[in-house]
């Protein structure tokens, strides 16, 4: 929701969540048309999409997120991390013109 090239200060996932635009489903079934016909292949693709883009552990290795924690210990890691911001002094940079009504 508030990844860090957003300026998201804390970013965690739990071991099943999945980081991607879409799911892996509909992506293979835009990126793989031509094998929409055959079950197997598709079941393969999405495997391979998972494995390798929907997976909080490659977006971990790729700094997206800075951890991937255990649902028992959510309560603990963000009552820590709030603790950690609570002083946090935000310095937005200036910006000559405001969010203009389209």
């Amino acid at each position: 929701m508030a990844p860090k090239h957003l300026r998201g200060d804390l970013n965690y996932a739990w071991p099943s969540a999945q980081i991607a635009v879409m799911g892996a489903k509909g992506a293979v079934e835009i990126l793989y048309r031509k094998d929409l016909g055959d079950p197997e292949k598709i079941a393969r693709h999405v495997g391979t999409y998972e494995k390798n883009f929907a997976n909080p552990f490659k977006a971990a290795e790729k700094g997206y997120i800075d951890d991937v924690i255990m649902p028992h210990s959510t309560r603990k890691r963000v009552c820590r991390a709030l603790a950690m911001l609570k002083d946090k002094d935000l310095k937005n940079p200036w910006k000559k013109h405001g969010n203009m009504p389209l």
